[in-house]
């Protein structure tokens, strides 16, 4: 009998070892941080979503780089050297965070006509706390992590009325806070609402997948977007 467990042992550790070297030997220079574990820990659907996560955030990424460059006095007003500076420190993993009631408080500093920092920080740093509160905070997902697809779904309407208060917003004198989409006779730069729609439909799109994955159903909430408030997240 002991022989038998040997044996299982044996063969068990052969397996994980040509999966180990098969690993490794097909790592691109991004995962070569990760272990083989690590892989056999996610299911498909956690594949899915690092996936979703990461296009978003780099969706968001791009929209703030956009906003600088449309708005670059926003830059001097923070201790940032660079566009690309600023990025590296408002994209940081931040831990501890729940909800998304952060993110509402750095979004409404963005539009708050009393406010003397740095409106596209505000902005984009209130988006991306609302954005990964759907992916309950979390960098990356293993086996039994578990998304709520309502909280996909609202944030995706929350990113709508962030996109309609950029556009419509304006202070005492009638000037926008952050400037974004321009229209110049028959030149139109819609390259900002384009973004916001790819962040909106990736949310939708999580959204449909989680709950099909888990036979939930998503509530759908219609606002006028001029009044609308954000959604719980």
């Amino acid at each position: 009998m002991n022989r038998i467990y040997s044996a299982l042992i044996v063969v068990f550790l052969g397996s994980f070892m040509v999966t180990f070297l098969s690993s490794c030997a097909n790592q691109t220079a991004s995962q070569k941080n990760k272990s083989p574990i690590s892989y056999l820990a996610k299911s498909d659907i956690d594949t899915v979503s690092d996936i979703h996560l990461k296009t978003t955030l780099k969706q968001l990424r791009r929209l703030a780089k956009k906003l600088y460059l449309r708005n670059p006095k926003e830059l001097s007003k923070s201790s940032y050297s660079s566009v690309e500076n600023a990025l590296q420190n408002i994209f940081v993993y931040e831990s501890g965070l729940t909800g998304s009631g952060d993110g509402v408080i750095h979004f409404q500093h963005a539009f708050d006509e009393a406010y003397t920092g740095d409106r596209v920080k505000a902005f984009i740093k209130g988006l991306k706390i609302m954005i990964t509160a759907s992916y309950n905070h979390k960098e990356e997902f293993f086996m039994f992590d578990e998304l709520d697809p309502q909280k996909l779904y609202n944030c995706a309407r929350n990113i709508e009325i962030a996109a309609w208060r950029l556009n419509n917003t304006r202070d005492t004198k009638g000037n926008l806070f952050l400037l974004s989409n321009a229209v110049n006779g028959k030149v139109k730069n819609l390259s900002f609402e384009r973004l916001f729609g790819k962040l909106i439909s990736q949310q939708d799109t999580m959204a449909l997948i989680i709950s099909e994955q888990t036979n939930r159903n998503i509530k759908r909430i219609v606002q006028t977007l001029a009044s609308a408030v954000f959604l719980p997240i």
